[in-house]
């Protein structure tokens, strides 16, 4: 399969697809940092949007869709921001690729747009975290995990994380998304996630 992986500096679902035969590349205007520049393209994405690739999975900027910024939405000149990050997000949603994947966690879309095909978390797949991530899918279908070994899967989940700490002004668990400082390793997809990926929509027909 031809991948493009719009938005992803790290490279991490790239790579996956990569170590299964695809022919992916990471879209990102930052120099990649997962080690394979070849196969970065460096630019706006824009340009590459078109019906030659087989599968494109997006990862738009959330920094003014996301709802852990909701306490700053009504800053001035935020909510001009905000639908423009919204027309970028649909710009991806709306292109005539066959398949396409595009990732966000809770926000402006689910309320503008509609609510996501699927919302998953890291430890579906093995990772030991916790951090919400909604998918909006086109001709894919939703992936799948496994609690507990059966007749016909192997377990591919893990326990529920433990949170980090709990905030001590109103007790509220704290997660790896508000835990981990920077919005680049906030980010950032898991490796468990992407090979998901990689795996169940690297062998469509």
């Amino acid at each position: 399969m031809k991948v493009l992986v719009a938005c992803e500096e790290s490279q991490t679902i790239t790579i996956a697809f990569r170590n299964l035969g695809h022919e992916a590349y990471s879209c990102d205007i930052n120099p990649c940092s997962g080690g394979h520049p070849e196969w970065h393209l460096q630019q706006d994405v824009v340009p590459l949007l078109t019906p030659e690739w087989d599968l494109m999975i997006a990862h738009p900027p959330c920094t003014y869709l996301s709802y852990v910024g909701t306490r700053h939405w009504n800053k001035p000149g935020r909510a001009e921001l905000r639908e423009k990050a919204m027309q970028f997000f649909m710009l991806f949603i709306n292109e005539p690729i066959k398949r396409i994947c595009v990732e966000n966690p809770l926000g402006y879309p689910t309320k503008v747009y509609r609510k996501p095909d699927q919302t998953i978390h890291p430890y579906y797949f093995g990772d030991k975290d916790q951090k919400r991530t909604c998918l909006w899918i086109k001709n894919l279908p939703k992936l799948y995990w496994v609690w507990k070994d059966d007749m016909f899967y192997k377990q591919t989940a893990v326990e529920k994380p433990e949170p980090y700490c709990f905030l001590k002004t109103t007790g509220k668990p704290i997660y790896w998304t508000e835990y981990k400082h920077g919005s680049i390793v906030r980010s950032k997809t898991f490796p468990s996630i992407a090979n998901a990926m990689a795996q169940q929509w690297g062998n469509l027909e």
